[in-house]
């Protein structure tokens, strides 16, 4: 299964920025359903956030995929992945972007029940796209190719962590990809600027002032290797806050057994 592309696609920042918005409205607009709150969430999240943009055009997703989003939320990524195939088959998708991923399925795991409302109704007629309510510390995954894991990690003790870690891993065949996010705690002011936009975000959400377990990216790194994943370094985003977020594009090697 082919899962890394070569090649690293830099950005265009004038049409990148005007396509990001145009692609997260179409993506935003299955979201009415389900009332202006989540409309506008959902448009300001992937319009804002560089994350979902970074996805499509470094290349990292497989051609066709079962893809299991952990902590989904509202579930605006398979939103967006949806969105990104149908633009693509109609036309107008950039060329300096690879082909974007087609969606077999996606399952998403979400602890809150308000989010995961919000997730249900839009793709109630989507085969393809299935939410549950469920914690990820103790919910048994399906298997897939592709399996996400944004912005979620360091709200676990680091002992949970590391048996996340470890259950994504038996969650994928090999060469399967492994996406995340986390916070560099060796970011200096960029550091305590997201910590801060990550606590007040978490309290207005009704987890109320959490503890958070953060490391430094080298020890990201080092978990993640020492769960058995291949991490590539970093790759260039697009345009987006100042935050120490890093996305890491892990791999299980070809060779592990499954």
């Amino acid at each position: 299964m082919q899962t890394f592309l070569d090649s690293q696609r830099l950005p265009d920042p004038a049409s990148d920025g005007a396509f990001r918005r145009e692609l997260a409205q179409a993506a935003a607009e299955r979201y009415r359903s389900s009332g202006r709150f989540a409309w506008h969430f959902a448009r300001g999240k992937l319009a804002g956030d560089p994350l979902f943009a970074d996805l499509l055009r470094h290349g990292q997703l497989p051609p066709r995929a079962r893809f299991l989003d952990l902590g989904c939320g509202q579930a605006v990524l398979a939103s967006w992945l949806l969105a990104a195939r149908e633009r693509f088959a109609r036309g107008g998708w950039p060329a300096h972007w690879p082909e974007p991923p087609e969606l077999l399925s996606l399952t998403g795991y979400e602890l809150m029940p308000a989010d995961v409302e919000r997730a249900r109704l839009p793709f109630a007629d989507e085969a393809r796209v299935r939410i549950e309510q469920a914690d990820i510390c103790r919910q048994a995954y399906a298997s897939a190719d592709v399996v996400t894991l944004l912005d979620v990690l360091h709200y676990f003790d680091f002992a949970r962590q590391d048996d996340v870690l470890r259950r994504v891993w038996a969650a994928l065949p090999p060469g399967g990809v492994f996406v995340t996010r986390v916070g560099d705690a060796a970011a200096g002011w960029r550091f305590g600027l997201s910590l801060w936009v990550d606590r007040v975000v978490t309290f207005v959400r009704g987890h109320g002032w959490s503890r958070m377990y953060t490391r430094p990216l080298a020890d990201w790194t080092r978990a993640l290797q020492a769960a058995g994943f291949e991490v590539r370094p970093p790759l260039p985003s697009v345009e987006g806050p100042p935050f120490a977020n890093v996305m890491l594009v892990c791999r299980k090697p070809v060779g592990a057994s499954a």
